[in-house]
């Protein structure tokens, strides 16, 4: 018999991050990251109620509302600069590049373009400004250990939402 994803059970499902006009996917994670079901809401409550009362095998297809994550997108985080100011290490698209704001805390920044003249870093979200799904395929439901339990939900670290969305 099917174990059913419901309070207690230990999940695996691997997922990715999908752009939903181009199609082109962000993140990809191709092994599986396990949770218990019911201990943390790690994945967001919106995400655990999708994934309630599905078996493995189940593929779950989920919008993603990038805007409540992150804010809208914000321009004046967009800086272009001649590529000569810029070090030969910071010319190469998807580069992070921390700097400090006027108070002193780090911000990061990623090259999105780069050409013979400029390069662009921006601060925003990389999926700022786009529609996205969360695609998610559960590969394993059973009964929580009591260690998995004790843990809060994994026994390794597992990535939040947030993470998954900024990897890529």
């Amino acid at each position: 018999m099917a174990d059913f994803i419901e309070e207690s059970k230990y999940v695996e499902l691997i997922y990715k991050v999908v752009d939903r006009k181009s199609g082109d996917v962000f993140s990809n994670i191709e092994y599986p990251v396990g949770y218990v079901h019911g201990a943390n809401d790690v994945l967001g409550k919106d995400v655990l109620a999708e994934l309630e009362g599905r078996e493995a095998g189940d593929i779950i297809e989920i919008k993603i509302d990038v805007e409540k994550l992150y804010g809208p997108r914000d321009e004046s985080l967009v800086f272009i600069d001649k590529i000569e100011n810029v070090p030969q290490e910071y010319r190469k698209i998807g580069t992070k590049v921390t700097m400090e704001n006027k108070d002193g805390q780090p911000k990061e920044f990623l090259v999105t373009k780069v050409d013979d003249e400029t390069v662009t870093i921006d601060g925003n979200n990389p999926l700022c400004g786009r529609d996205v799904n969360f695609l998610l395929e559960v590969t394993l439901v059973r009964d929580a250990t009591i260690e998995e339990m004790e843990a809060g939900g994994t026994t390794d670290s597992e990535p939040s939402l947030e993470e998954i969305l900024s990897q890529g």
